[in-house]
Order: C-alpha cells, then sequence, then structure tokens
C-alpha cells in the first residue's frame, strides 16, 4: 500500500527502472538457454513443469519473446505439460504486466490518451474489455507485452483480461509448442501442421489489420468552398 502513497509521476518512474533491470537481467542470463540445453534433470515432470511456468511468466514480463518460450516448453516436457506449463506462464506473466502498469503506471499516463489511436484502444478495452483482449489474444500482431500494459493503462477489470488471455492464448500457443515438440521431425504431420498454423494466423492477423486501419485513420481534412467577398451595388436613389 505504500507505493500508493507516492506521486504518479513517481510510481511510472519506478516502473520504468523495474522493466530496464528486467531486461539487463535477460540479457545477463540469458534464460532463453533453455531452449538449447533443457532443464536441469532430477526433478519430477510436473515439478519441473511448474517450476517452468513460474521462470516462463517472470521472463515474459521482463520482455523474453513468448515464441521462444514456447517452443522450449514443447521441447522439454512434450505437448501436454509443455502447453499446460506455457499458459500458465502466460497467464503469470500477463498478470505480473498488468499488475505493474495498474499500480504504477495508470495514472500517470492516463492523462496522456489524447491520440486518435490510444483513445480508441483505451476505448474498447474499457467498455468491452473481455472481448477486446479475446480478439488480441487470438489474432497475433499487437506485441504481448504492449497489450498488458495498454489494458493496465486503461479500466479494463482483472477478471476479464486474465480470462480472455487464458482462452485466446491457447490455439497460437499450442501450435508453437506442438512445433517445438515435434522440431525433431521437421517432416512429421505434427510439425507441418502446427507450422502451418502459425503461417496462416500471422496471415489473417496481417490482413485484418489492414482492412480495419481506416477505423484509426485521422479524418481526412475537408475541403472548404472558396470563400467569395460579398458584392456590393450602389443603390440608386431617387430624385
Amino acid at each position: 500500500m505504500s507505493l500508493l502513497l507516492l506521486a504518479p509521476r513517481t510510481r511510472l518512474s519506478l516502473l520504468v527502472l523495474l522493466l530496464a533491470a528486467a531486461g539487463a537481467c535477460v540479457l545477463l542470463y540469458e534464460p532463453q538457454r533453455i531452449l538449447s540445453e533443457g532443464w536441469p534433470p532430477g526433478l519430477p515432470v510436473g515439478a519441473a513443469a511448474l517450476l517452468f511456468a513460474a521462470a516462463y511468466g517472470l521472463c515474459t514480463a521482463a520482455f523474453v519473446p513468448r515464441p521462444l518460450l514456447n517452443l522450449a516448453a514443447g521441447a522439454v516436457f512434450g505437448t501436454p505439460y509443455g502447453l499446460v506449463a506455457a499458459v500458465g506462464g502466460t497467464v503469470l506473466g500477463a498478470g505480473i504486466a498488468f499488475g505493474l502498469g495498474r499500480i504504477l503506471g495508470q495514472e500517470a499516463l492516463r492523462p496522456y490518451l489524447r491520440g486518435r489511436w490510444l483513445k480508441a484502444a483505451d476505448g474498447q478495452l474499457s467498455r468491452h474489455g473481455f472481448r477486446s483482449m479475446l480478439a488480441v489474444r487470438i489474432f497475433p500482431g499487437i506485441p504481448f507485452a504492449a497489450a498488458n500494459y495498454c489494458a493496465a493503462v486503461s479500466r479494463c477489470g482483472w477478471g476479464p483480461f486474465l480470462l480472455a488471455t487464458a482462452l485466446g492464448t491457447v490455439p497460437n500457443t499450442a501450435a508453437y509448442v506442438i512445433a517445438g515438440a515435434s522440431a525433431s521431425s521437421p517432416g512429421s504431420p505434427a510439425f507441418l501442421a502446427s507450422f502451418g498454423f502459425i503461417a496462416v494466423s500471422g496471415a489473417v492477423a496481417a490482413a485484418v489489420a489492414w482492412r480495419k486501419r481506416h477505423r484509426f485513420a485521422p479524418p481526412a481534412p475537408r475541403e472548404q468552398a472558396p470563400q467569395h467577398p460579398p458584392v456590393v451595388t450602389a443603390a440608386s436613389h431617387g430624385p
């Protein structure tokens, strides 16, 4: 509660410092090395999957790309445990980012929501939180971290945000997990199907974004008809 007593700009500065420190830790420790090195042996698969989900959540909050972590989950744990660990880590990471953005950044950033794009995104997330977040999660294109912090600055509730994240990320996450689990046999039907799904979903997201671009485009200035000075005629005077 003591954080809430700080000024909004002070909390925003603290958020920036935390994110910078998280990014520096990622560069220093390279947690994505699990993709090539695997999980340390000796742990039961269930416990290892839970620890991986926790590490996944922290890594996504520190801007580690989710596709790499999803591939690692499939490569290390296989499809069933890998999918559970990846989705659990996704929800955890989204919750961490949402909480940080809501507590440390919302009050300081809301006064700056003046642009057409920002106002439109804020209105959608505030009025239709679950539906908007579900669409964002299903169709890739918007970076995961950017969507988390945009939702945190808006008035989207915790429940709709987390539920939409849990449901909406399953298809794309499953495709990456299956691709990671079957990467050793790239000619297998599972790998080809997962790779095809990733490619098609990316193409569909790009097409939808291109078709909807006019909704957020600035309005074209209206042409005003040239104004001519009034014609003054001399009035005739009688004798």
